[in-house]
């Protein structure tokens, strides 16, 4: 198992594991694949400030997991969104709790404290969407703390969306100054 820093000739590879998510699930509210230049164009975006990882076995990438800002504002800088996509074929193996761990590890050598997915979610699950992501981040550590029902609109019907949170970082004093951030 090798989980190393995504580069951008990995953004064909990656588009690839992303697009049957877009096309046949609701784990994404996307409708379309992005274009593999703007694939691209995304993870060059994220990776000027945050981690960009990738999992493969005989290089072969297997899943991919990066984290982004929660908002735009100063204030958030210790906050972080984090995202994982794993090949259908690589689930149940051990690669995303891996993964996770190591977006974690990265994200806390940076000095985040908070760490928040937003999920798609269905209180019924159905053919295009399971409760496997909330229970996958429930195991990591997440808890459930908000839900925006019935607030996208994909295959013909609604679904909710939901944020869980994780803190990894210390609350009881002040962080340190985000080593990222340039004085505005």
């Amino acid at each position: 198992m090798l989980i190393r820093p995504a580069v951008p000739a990995d953004a064909p590879a990656l588009l690839a594991i992303y697009a049957p998510y877009v096309t046949d699930t609701a784990v994404t509210f996307e409708y379309q694949p992005p274009t593999e230049k703007e694939f691209a164009r995304r993870m060059a975006d994220t990776m000027q400030k945050y981690p960009y990882l990738v999992a493969e076995e005989e290089g072969r990438p297997l899943g991919y997991a990066y984290a982004g800002p929660l908002k735009a504002r100063q204030a958030y800088d210790w906050s972080a969104e984090t995202t994982i996509y794993l090949r259908q074929d690589a689930r149940g193996k051990g690669w995303g709790p891996a993964l996770y761990g190591a977006l974690e590890q990265a994200l806390r050598q940076m000095g985040i404290c908070n760490l928040y997915a937003c999920i798609a979610y269905a209180e019924k699950e159905d053919e295009y969407l399971t409760q496997a992501s909330p229970h996958f981040h429930a195991r990591m550590g997440y808890r459930a703390c908000g839900t925006f029902r019935r607030c996208a609109w994909k295959f013909g019907r609604w679904y909710d969306m939901i944020w869980m949170e994780k803190w990894i970082g210390d609350h009881d004093r002040a962080p340190a100054p985000a080593a990222w951030r340039t004085p505005q």
